[in-house]
């Protein structure tokens, strides 16, 4: 059907030029324009090297890969570089585009890559059009308004959430700028505002719980509500309220150093993408206590933690979720600490599968076991995916406060059907911001819950019945057991010395881990801290701190800068 109407809409009435021209909004990443202009392309995981030819006769490894071209992100970061070489790669490839694809074939005629390109075309044409010759121009407008009314007719196709957002933005971006293109606009007004209604709930969260996916949905509704609004149209009453909600939640989710919380798929944000899509909405109002889109923050000093505090996303939306129960993230200042593994979908299946895992997060496993288990389940939009099943379905959560710091109780009941157990997280930071002592309990509630564990326990031959506890270590975290194997010393590039600790009847080490994130080669490699213990009777608890060393002090001028160049 996509294809059906790409062809059709060739019979339009195209565009003639402009109406208006939205102030280009996208952010690009310089890093990222040289190394294209060097014809080195990086996309899903795969790496071409190319520095000779058109971006579309490179050699295709993935169909991820070739969707990531058709959504034309990458002119973004062409534009960040701005010179010469960069901008004729933008101008040559766009149009090389319009002539190869233009009239409905390749794989980037979907409603969410085509709004994409759509919202990229109308920021850059400017640089686009500059010195074209009229043909071109008149192809040009005639490609936007062809794809502009394939979107009014496939929007609904999208899959809900971040595709179909991407599709009805590109349709108003459509309406605002494009002679003829009018006739899109209240439509798609009205289907955004009853998008923002159904998939934005009240607290600004969305139902796959993707702390990135919100973000990016969030960007949307702001570069539209501000189209609109340098045209004299006033967004949608429910566009608006989304956006009074969203900000929020974001806000919520955000790291001491700016980054989000890495969960659900999600990762970090590129830098400075959300304080600046924050900054550009104009929406002030400060994060409020309780759960955010079902995580929990706790904040003092210069350190924030962040705890998936509630059951994964439903079936139908879990799609790309984790079983990432009651783990949670540590930053401090501008180094992330503790951190989760991440998303792993741009490195393969195995990967991508590895990453969903209880044991890439950071928190308690039953060896073997995730707390959530994967399973094919049914399908999303026709594709078959790879749903989280047997989830928790008891997640709970208690705020803690006492004299010198604050935190939380949590527990889930994702271990109960397999083996009568329950794990309880205690968790609390320092007024200071120095300090986080922890707990964690596997343990049996009600009567029948022991008959369970006995019989988990009986299948081990009265051994015990093993799990871990994670803390995995970001890639730049220098660790080493120290005090005889009692402890583990962590050293972040800003010269801060984080001690862990541990009491119970528990084994310490440290071992390798990944770190998974999105724009490079392959996984990197970094370390976790991992206590190894048995569940023998029907409560087992482990304590453990993790503490600056006295010697640190609260505030050290961070001046180490990042790696910018392209790493494998």
């Amino acid at each position: 059907m996509n294809r059906l109407h790409a062809r059709a809409s060739t019979l339009s009435k195209p565009a003639t030029g402009f109406t208006s021209h939205p102030e280009p909004r996208t952010i690009g990443s310089f890093a990222r324009g040289r190394q294209l202009s060097a014809g080195n392309f990086l996309f899903a995981g795969y790496l071409v090297e190319a520095p000779d030819t058109a971006i579309w006769d490179l050699p295709m490894p993935d169909l991820a890969f070739e969707r990531e071209l058709h959504g034309f992100t990458w002119i973004d970061d062409l534009a960040a570089v701005g010179d010469g070489a960069a901008n004729l790669r933008a101008k040559t490839w766009t149009h090389a585009w319009i002539t190869r694809f233009g009239r409905g074939t390749g794989p980037g005629w979907t409603p969410d890559l085509t709004g994409r390109r759509l919202i990229r075309w109308i920021h850059h044409a400017l640089a686009l059009l500059n010195g074209a010759e009229s043909v071109t121009s008149e192809a040009f407008f005639r490609s936007l308004a062809q794809q502009a009314n394939f979107l009014s007719h496939r929007w609904n196709a999208a899959s809900p959430g971040l595709p179909r957002f991407e599709a009805l933005v590109g349709l108003i971006y459509a309406g605002i700028a494009l002679t003829g293109m009018d006739r899109h606009l209240v439509p798609a007004i009205k289907a955004l505002g009853r998008e923002c209604d159904s998939q934005i709930d009240g607290g600004g969260g969305i139902p796959t719980r993707n702390p990135e996916e919100l973000m990016e949905v969030f960007t949307l509704l702001s570069w539209a509500a501000a189209a609109l609004r340098e045209t004299d149209r006033i967004p949608g009453r429910a566009h608006l309220a989304a956006l009074e909600r969203v900000a929020p939640a974001l806000r919520a989710l955000r790291h001491a150093d700016g980054g989000l919380a890495r969960f659900h798929g999600g990762g970090r944000g590129a830098e400075g993408w959300l304080d600046q899509a924050l900054s550009a909405s104009g929406i002030r109002t400060p994060r409020t206590g309780g759960l955010a889109m079902g995580f929990a923050r706790l904040s003092h000093g210069r350190t924030s933690v962040i705890v998936d505090a509630a059951a994964p996303p439903a079936r139908e939306a879990s799609a790309e979720a984790h079983a990432s129960t009651l783990a949670f993230e540590l930053t401090s200042g501008r180094r992330p600490l503790i951190v989760n593994c991440g998303s792993g979908r741009t490195f393969g299946e195995k990967w991508r599968r590895a990453g969903r895992a209880t044991p890439s997060h950071s928190t308690l496993a039953i060896e073997g076991y995730s707390s959530s288990r994967l399973g094919v389940a049914g399908t999303i939009m026709g594709a078959e995916a790879e749903l989280l099943v047997d989830a928790p379905r008891d997640v709970r959560i208690e705020p803690r406060v006492s004299e010198r710091s604050t935190g939380l109780i949590a527990g889930h009941d994702g271990y109960l059907r397999t083996h009568g157990l329950t794990h309880v997280r205690q968790l609390y930071l320092s007024y200071d911001g120095r300090g986080v002592q922890g707990e964690d309990v596997l343990a049996t509630v009600e009567s029948q819950d022991e008959r369970l564990f006995d019989r988990a326990l009986d299948a081990t031959q009265l051994k015990g019945i093993p799990f871990k506890l994670r803390f995995h270590l970001h890639p730049d975290v220098d660790a080493e057991i120290d005090m005889g194997g009692h402890a583990v010393s962590m050293a972040l590039k800003s010269g801060e010395i984080w001690v862990f600790r541990f009491s119970g009847d528990c084994t310490l080490s440290l071992e390798p881990s990944v770190y998974l994130e999105r724009g490079r080669l392959a996984p990197r490699g970094t370390k976790q801290v991992v206590l190894s213990a048995l569940a023998m009777t029907r409560a087992t608890r482990i304590a453990w701190t993790l503490a600056k060393a006295q010697d640190t002090p609260d505030t050290i001028r961070d001046l180490e800068r990042e790696d910018l160049s392209l790493q494998e």
